[in-house]
């Protein structure tokens, strides 16, 4: 079955030649020309891929990403004509998987598409059926779920990633770098203080829960998910 792809640009002339240039690659490609319905066809169409330009009218980039992130982890790669290194930043904090910057290269674009398909299909295959638990947490990739006290908690599926990481490699320090790499899939060349704010909203969802274990900050070297023995 043909990969599906959503592009969501308001540039017609953009979303014709994606359109265009990715069916003749094999894809199923639809578009939105708006935010909203952009995020209509992405319920409706349910792609693989979404490929998601920042300034639309109705509802921009930034609200329909953080809305997809709300029900799904499927990946999206933003595209757009800014490229300071802020929006990359609150691009990869709202859950995107790519940040690629107008004008580019079909080749190029085509390449980090199917890249960011690898990653997502063997990051899916690799889930399995296994709950990480330590004392009150449970963490479970594949339902995507987290539960503290025994309770479910709502959690953005880069911050489940991320934590799910970290504890599954207990008391092993990370760089910020490393944690780009091994969980938003790819080597981000800029600002990593997204790794430092989704750290701060995992503390505050798991501030009180036990102490048998602790997300640590390592001066001058990354985090870590520490158990004390």
């Amino acid at each position: 079955m043909n990969k599906k792809l959503l592009v969501v640009d308001d540039d017609v002339n953009i979303c014709e030649a994606l359109r265009l240039y990715f069916e003749n690659e094999g894809y199923d490609v639809r578009c939105a020309h708006d935010g909203v319905e952009g995020l209509s066809l992405f319920r409706s169409f349910g792609p693989d891929l979404v490929l998601l330009d920042i300034m639309m009218p109705r509802k921009d980039g930034w609200q329909v990403c953080r809305e997809i992130r709300e029900s799904s982890s499927k990946p999206v790669i933003m595209v757009t004509a800014k490229g300071e290194v802020f929006d990359k930043v609150l691009g990869l904090e709202l859950g995107a998987d790519d940040f690629v910057v107008k004008p580019f290269d079909m080749k190029e674009l085509s390449a980090r598409i199917k890249a960011v398909l690898r990653r997502y299909e063997a990051h899916v295959g690799d889930a399995d059926n296994e709950i990480i638990r330590f004392d009150n947490i449970e963490i479970s990739l594949q339902k995507y779920e987290l539960k503290l006290r025994g309770k479910p908690i709502d959690i953005p599926p880069k911050e489940l990633e991320l934590l799910y990481f970290l504890a599954s490699n207990c008391n092993r320090v990370f760089t910020r770098d490393q944690l780009l790499d091994k969980v938003w899939g790819f080597d981000y060349l800029g600002d990593s203080r997204t790794v430092d704010v989704h750290v701060k909203r995992l503390r505050e969802k798991l501030e009180g829960v036990s102490d048998k274990w602790i997300l640590k900050t390592v001066w001058g070297v990354g985090y870590k998910f520490e158990v004390f023995s």
